[in-house]
């Protein structure tokens, strides 16, 4: 699945019933009183975090949300229902912005919730203007509008796992193996110009776009895309036997992720190193670089990314990792 990485909707809080005129019907009774009742609240709009990268799914033809309406009064003093309430997901990690006010909110954690737009008030019956010197009162008012806004949406997400390396490292590949992603493979750099996601036993792993080089700094594609990785539980680091020199390749993409904006504190993140495309060569230069890396003091596996048998140690690691993160 593509990621949607900015979205702006439209957004309107439900409007308030219309209070109504209605009056008693009993004999011996003056009009029999007023007994017109007041109408519903609007609906309110919130928004929640939630973990699940498919609920973007809907914003890409959907752009309208609305609250539901007020109920209006009803004869014999009955009361209008309120409006339900509209609660529009994102994933954790999203910050929303009322363009109109500038109010922002950070949804950072599974299940927070804010109310950001109010439902209009109900309007009144005539039942409720009925007082010592006006019996009868002959009047109602309309129900008052909900707020509406403009929300702009930056997706921040919150991946459980994040695949870096240089511009065909195999990241992509290996996303179709352990999620059945079907994300675009091909055979030259920057095959992905956006974030992928998939599904691995429930955990988010998001495939990032070609880091090079000066990413940091704005070159590539990359760069744009550095803060989906910021709150990763893990990072996969693949590193190609493509690569003229891989200690290198490998410590280039760290120098990068540890100079945007001071954000990614790596020494906090588990880090397991997939050594990639191992079929090209030779089974001594696949022993000696795994040896090489593992003085790194990380999990290092050397994988051909054709086959689900091709990386099963090292998605077994994976998991292991994962599943430890949540115990914490």
């Amino acid at each position: 699945m593509a990621f949607l990485d900015e979205i702006t909707i439209q957004a309107k809080a439900g409007n308030g019933g219309d209070g109504v005129v209605r009056w008693r019907r009993e004999k011996f009774i003056a009009k029999g009183g007023p007994n017109g009742g007041d109408a519903g609240r609007g609906g309110h709009v919130y928004i929640r975090a939630v973990r699940s990268f498919r609920v973007l799914d809907q914003y890409r033809s959907r752009k309208e949300f609305f609250a539901q309406d007020g109920a209006p009064g009803g004869s014999r003093s009955y009361t209008g229902a309120d409006g339900e309430r509209l609660t529009i997901d994102f994933p954790v990690g999203s910050v929303v912005t009322n363009v109109t006010t500038g109010q922002v909110w950070e949804l950072n954690k599974e299940g927070q919730e804010f109310k950001i737009l109010t439902g209009g008030n109900g309007g009144f019956g005539n039942e409720h203007f009925k007082s010592s010197t006006n019996q009868a009162p002959d009047k109602a008012t309309k129900g008052w509008p909900g707020e509406a806004a403009e929300l702009h949406v930056v997706i921040s997400l919150i991946a459980d796992v994040g695949l870096i390396g240089f511009p065909n490292a195999g990241k992509s590949s290996l996303l179709n193996i352990l999620t059945n992603a079907q994300a675009k493979v091909g055979d030259y750099p920057f095959t992905t110009l956006d974030p992928n996601l998939g599904d691995l036993y429930g955990y988010i792993i998001a495939d990032i776009p070609g880091l090079i080089e000066g990413a940091s700094e704005g070159k590539g594609l990359g760069h744009k895309f550095l803060r989906h990785i910021s709150k990763t539980k893990v990072l996969v680091h693949l590193v190609s036997f493509e690569q003229e020199d891989m200690m290198k390749a490998y410590e280039t993409i760290r120098k990068e992720l540890t100079k945007f904006e001071g954000k990614l504190d790596l020494d906090k993140k588990e880090e397991i190193i997939l050594l990639t495309k191992s079929d090209i060569v030779d089974q001594v230069v696949i022993d000696t670089t795994v040896k090489k890396f593992k003085k790194l003091s990380k999990p290092t596996f050397a994988v051909t990314l054709f086959d689900d048998e091709s990386v099963k140690d090292f998605q077994d690691q994976l998991v292991k990792y994962l599943k430890k993160e949540d115990e914490e």
